[in-house]
């Protein structure tokens, strides 16, 4: 029991360290603010998600006790950074910054378009 516990312990924080790598490579090198941000929101909710699951299974195996605030973290990051992402998107989107210029989908012009038909924003 303790070498399979181990086992996903280890999993699960190599995973959050990979997911995280990830992230940060994506915030280097991706093109416009969007994809960044993608990149950011995505994989590095994801990898602290897998560390945090580690931790909680670390807690859980050796120490023998529930630790209910990294159960609270995990419920905490898996609600707000997503949203948050998606709101620093819209955010970066309402204040004018171009799209990669490579980009293939505007989902959001249409719905811009129809929210200010004078053409008054941004």
């Amino acid at each position: 029991m303790t070498e399979i516990a181990n086992f996903f312990i280890i999993l699960f924080i190599l995973l959050g360290a990979f997911f995280s790598l990830v992230a940060a490579f994506g915030v280097i090198r991706l093109p416009d603010v969007y994809t960044r941000n993608h990149a950011a929101s995505k994989s590095a909710t994801l990898g602290v998600l897998c560390v945090l699951l580690g931790t909680l299974l670390f807690f859980y195996f050796k120490d023998g006790y529930f630790n209910s605030r990294v159960v609270l973290g995990i419920i905490f990051i898996f609600l707000t950074s997503p949203i948050a992402g998606h709101l620093i998107g819209r955010a970066a989107y309402n204040s004018g910054v171009k799209l990669w210029d490579q980009s293939v989908r505007d989902d959001l012009k249409d719905v811009s378009n129809i929210k200010d038909p004078a053409g008054k924003g941004h």
